[in-house]
């Protein structure tokens, strides 16, 4: 199955990731605590995503395709989830005398 986008909707996706890219700029200069890292990466997956379904022409594939980039993405999450774990995870060993 084949699709063919317009440009229209290339100029509009290519619009709204220099909006988005303008709001984490904007972002970046607000204080908002321990929630800045929490919108960047909002505003970072909300673009990702738009790339990925178009101009990676994800919107338009088969299942299989599909199938693959969400595991793709789950396989990535579970790798941060892990990673996140081990990190918070550290402080509850100990830390031998001869360290301190």
């Amino acid at each position: 199955m084949s699709h063919i986008s317009t440009v229209r909707i290339y100029v509009t996706v290519f619009l709204v990731l220099m909006l988005m890219t303008a709001l984490t700029v904007y972002a970046a200069y607000v204080n908002l605590g321990f929630m800045n890292k929490v919108v960047a990466l909002a505003i970072a997956s909300f673009k990702a995503t738009l790339v990925i379904l178009y101009f990676m022409h994800v919107k338009y594939s088969s299942r299989l395709t599909k199938l693959v980039v969400v595991s793709g993405v789950f396989f990535l999450i579970v790798l941060f989830g892990l990673t996140m774990a081990d990190y918070a995870s550290r402080e509850w060993l100990p830390v031998p005398p001869t360290l301190r």
